[in-house]
């Protein structure tokens, strides 16, 4: 094979250009693997048999330009987010990129929501965020990637409004985009090639243009890596406490004010002031929630963050940004969530109103917002 081939060739994996010439950069692949087909890079044989992560990122300026692409073609725009985190992975900016095109509203992980969900209310208040937001769909299809949920719809709904057009799907790192390109690729195109699908934030590094039957593609684009989500800025180790993998089992507490959890030692949730009310946390079930009371809030944290309260353990807490308070007043009536990024949510479930604070580490995004569920 000569140096030419070599270098045009791209991982079938995460899309990036293959060179096997320096180990510690992207698309490094040894020269006795060039001969395997398909063919895919060091690090994503690595996640895809190992489940081992290597940290690549990918130039923010060149993602922008390669995004910008999008609303000068004639396409379809899937975008995928995560139901978990739907404030921390929608692309607000995104209706600036896509310009005329149609975009369908893929909201993946449905399968960690209660059975008895009324999935109708959902789909309700997906389309009400995306318009705070400032996006234009053409539909919202829910979809569990794991489960194998809608995912009828959703091909169905690419057959309408594809009208054989090229499709771009785009989302954050981690909302499970490869997984749901893999289905689409058994679908609408006769190729063994699968997408690396890792729980890792950035698998894909660089355009992947799967072709389709039709003479046109699939293109699949780097996630976003948002900074404001506390899955970014957590160590890989405390990904599993963090990213639910089983359905949410809502934790209820009744709270005087002037009672404080702890989410491990990732945040903490403060309620200042109000009457005796009930609040309900939907965070992953291997994240561990503690009580105390307000005024023992500070010292417990100093003496036991990374033992009594973890995860993360110690070393990995001090590698965290220190914490900012957030302060809210929960409207009386109102139904709210108050919403940590990349962790979960806690929903206010009384009526008289209350005043709130959340401490979580700088830069991550804490909001609040009408009430998912």
């Amino acid at each position: 094979m000569s140096d030419e081939t070599k270098e045009a060739r791209a991982c079938s994996g995460c899309g990036v250009t293959l060179q096997t010439e320096h180990s510690e950069q992207p698309g490094y692949v040894p020269a006795k693997a060039l001969e395997r087909t398909p063919i895919i890079c060091q690090r994503c044989f690595r996640i895809k048999h190992y489940n081992e992560a290597a940290s690549v990122a990918i130039d923010q300026d060149e993602f922008l330009r390669m995004l910008g692409r999008i609303g000068k073609e004639d396409a379809l725009v899937i975008h995928i987010v995560d139901l978990f985190d739907f404030d921390g992975s929608v692309i607000s900016g995104l209706q600036r990129f896509v310009g005329t095109n149609p975009v369908l509203l893929v909201v993946n992980k449905i399968d960690l929501l209660p059975k008895a969900t009324n999935w109708n209310r959902i789909t309700n208040w997906v389309q009400r965020q995306a318009k705070e937001h400032g996006l234009r769909i053409v539909d919202v299809i829910l979809v569990s990637a794991k489960r194998n949920l809608g995912f009828d719809r959703l091909v169905d709904q690419v057959g309408e409004w594809r009208q054989r057009r090229d499709v771009y799907v785009v989302g954050a790192t981690n909302v499970g985009k490869s997984t749901l390109i893999n289905r689409l690729i058994n679908d609408y195109s006769d190729m063994e090639q699968e997408l690396t699908t890792s729980r890792y934030p950035g698998t894909t590094l660089d355009v992947v243009h799967i072709p389709l039957d039709d003479g046109k593609h699939i293109i699949d684009t780097p996630g976003i890596v948002y900074p404001s989500r506390m899955t970014e800025l957590a160590h890989r180790d405390d990904l599993g406490a963090l990213l639910p993998d089983k359905p949410l089992k809502p934790a209820v507490y009744q709270l005087n004010e002037g009672q404080t959890l702890f989410f491990g030692a990732f945040a903490r949730f403060d309620f200042v002031e109000g009457e005796r009310q009930s609040f309900t946390c939907y965070v992953s079930n291997g994240l561990p929630i503690h009580r105390t009371k307000l005024e023992r809030a500070d010292e417990l944290y100093r003496d036991h963050r990374g033992d009594m309260l973890a995860p993360p353990t110690r070393e990995r807490v001090d590698e965290l940004p220190a914490w900012t308070k957030h302060q809210f007043r929960i409207a009386r009536g109102s139904e709210t969530d108050v919403f940590i990024s990349g962790l979960g949510w806690v929903t206010c479930n009384g009526t008289t109103g209350a005043l709130v604070e959340v401490h979580a580490p700088k830069g991550v995004k804490v909001l609040t917002r009408h009430s998912l569920l």
